[in-house]
């Protein structure tokens, strides 16, 4: 394509043709009266898809799973400020797990911006607390030059969403012969770590007797897999996910693979208390749920951290090693320099591991005959029959934290997806978009109730796209995890059993019914020799499933 416009085109191909040129290849979309001359131009635009979804939670948590499945500059379209309101929760969760969307909103055309007629809001200041970068275009001159800088911000590491407000007007309006659209920018992410600070943590960690180590899903991200593994086995360390775990940034199924961390401060200060250094790389420190009155790291506790992403190195506590630095160009140079640090504890580390998973699994399967279904025993018996290389998008708030990556596999670092922000509702958009992504591949949806109502009309675009996922709705009629945290509050409802506005009944929701409203094929299994079936059933078919698994409601 020439860097310049050869003749008069219209704002609206002319967005399309730099958002091709950057390599994007569907925009997710809810379209308005603001995008209606977008929609026009695809009438035309045989380069790009349009993917429809019926609400804006629904299309923001799409474009946040393609472009973390992808890695590519994924495009979501709203309308004006209400679209735009709609999608915040999904922009703050796509925010937290560092996914590059272009997220763009059509604006009311600039002739009457100042009379604020209906739909209109400042939308680039609604916008900027969760964004990278945020800006409104005010001509077709300014097109270009904006789309360019939004894709090249949100691919840079720490790589994160961006926001263009779109007035109709810019789409209508034709662009100069002569206009210069410009080409793309990639800032290489592979920044090796200070020299210095590498030899500090190297220091630290070959003196360190009981080092542990946090992983992240900067791992991931930079495709640090193999990376990481080498590097903990020759400290001969346990490697916990991050209490926020979104990516798969160690393979579950090693030997040193420890769990994930609870996101309970005084949880982690008993995992810390058996730990003289605690190793980071690209893992958030220290993320709490709630306020508990105990911070998460005892003063003076020694801490390497490794991160593409400064602002997180030393953020709530200190780095007495602090390396600014992508964990795939700088952890074989750490990894050479603690080499057989930990070659006199690493069996002694992995017989203890190993010794906690066997009590896991004995009591998931002690489980198996329970009635209502236990939530362990579920998991495990679908490890058990998970294809290898199935994709995992996983939302169980209270069926399965902390345990849930030692019962299923997560062994690639494609193979997992979760809740980075905690903002519910994220699993089946996440799951279309990672199924469009990875055609042939299993992909499998694990949600609660609960967090399957805030976007279950992901359903349809599943049935409309033909997208084969699998949904497992752990269905415990309740906001479970509500119950769990107001009955540690050991007040009114610890003590008369009553929770308010934490039931999910009279009436029931109907799932079946949902499944068939939204074209989807719905099963309700009441045992786990049933689940399996169904589960084996849905994994053949070439349409989505929704299988309802009722569990125990006891908070």
């Amino acid at each position: 394509m020439s860097n310049q416009v050869a003749a008069p085109r219209a704002g609206k191909h002319l967005f399309l043709d730099i958002l091709h040129s950057e390599g994007v290849e569907i925009i997710f979309g809810n379209p308005g009266t603001t995008e209606l001359p977008l929609l026009d131009a695809f009438v035309v635009e045989d380069r790009l898809r349009y993917v429809l979804g019926l609400n804006e939670v629904v299309v923001m948590g799409m474009a946040d799973g393609w472009a973390q499945a992808t890695g590519k500059l994924a495009v979501c379209n709203l309308h004006a400020a209400p679209g735009l309101g709609n999608a915040m929760g999904m922009l703050y969760n796509a925010a937290k797990a560092g996914a590059p969307v272009l997220v763009t909103a059509g604006q009311q055309d600039m002739s009457i911006r100042l009379t604020e007629p209906l739909l209109w809001d400042d939308l680039a200041t609604m916008a900027r607390p969760l964004c990278k970068w945020s800006f409104e275009v005010n001509s077709i001159e300014e097109l270009p030059r904006a789309v360019r800088r939004a894709a090249k911000v949100a691919l840079t590491a720490p790589t994160g969403p961006v926001f263009l407000s779109i007035p109709g007007d810019v789409l209508t309006a034709m662009a100069p012969e002569g206009l210069d659209i410009g080409e793309p920018t990639r800032i290489g992410a592979g920044i090796r770590g200070d020299a210095n600070e590498i030899a500090k943590a190297a220091a630290l960690i070959s003196q360190a007797e009981t080092p542990v180590i946090f992983a992240g899903d900067c791992v991931a991200n930079r495709d640090a897999f193999a990376e990481i593994v080498a590097f903990a086995e020759a400290v001969g360390a346990p490697v916990y996910m991050e209490g926020m775990a979104n990516r798969a940034a160690f393979p579950s199924n090693h030997p040193l693979y420890a769990g994930t961390l609870p996101r309970m401060t005084p949880a982690l200060r008993s995992v810390m208390q058996n730990h003289d250094l605690l190793i980071s790389i690209g893992a958030d420190l220290l993320t709490q749920s709630q306020a508990t009155g105990v911070e998460a790291l005892a003063p003076g506790t020694k801490v390497v951290h490794l991160d593409d992403e400064p602002w997180q190195i030393g953020k709530n506590f200190a780095a007495t090693a602090a390396i600014q630095g992508c964990p795939k160009a700088t952890l074989p140079e750490l990894t050479a320099l603690v080499q057989g640090s930990g070659a006199s504890r690493r069996a002694g580390v992995e017989a203890k591991i190993a010794e906690t998973k066997a009590a896991l699994f004995a009591k998931a399967e002690a489980a198996m005959d329970a009635s209502p279904m236990d939530p362990m025993a579920m998991l495990k018996r679908l490890g058990e029959v998970m294809p290898d290389d199935a994709i995992i998008i996983e939302e169980l708030l209270s069926s399965g934290m902390n345990t849930v990556r030692q019962l299923l596999p997560a062994t690639r670092p494609d193979s997992w997806f979760g809740m980075r922000g905690g903002g519910i509702g994220v699993a089946l958009p996440q799951a279309a978009a990672i199924q469009l992504a990875n055609p042939g591949r299993p992909v499998v949806a694990l949600t609660g109730d609960g967090s399957l109502m805030y976007s279950a009309a992901a359903l349809w675009t599943c049935a409309h796209y033909m997208l084969p996922v699998v949904t497992i709705v752990f269905n415990n009629s309740s906001y479970r995890i509500l119950k769990q945290r107001t009955r540690a509050i050991g007040d009114h409802s610890a003590r008369e059993g009553i929770f308010v506005a934490m039931d999910l009944e009279d009436p029931p929701i109907d799932f079946m019914a949902l499944a068939t409203a939204h074209g989807v094929q719905g099963v309700r299994v009441e045992s786990i020799p049933a689940l399996i079936e169904a589960f084996k059933a849905a994994l053949a078919s070439d349409a989505p499933t929704l299988i309802e698994v009722p569990v125990a409601r006891a908070p």
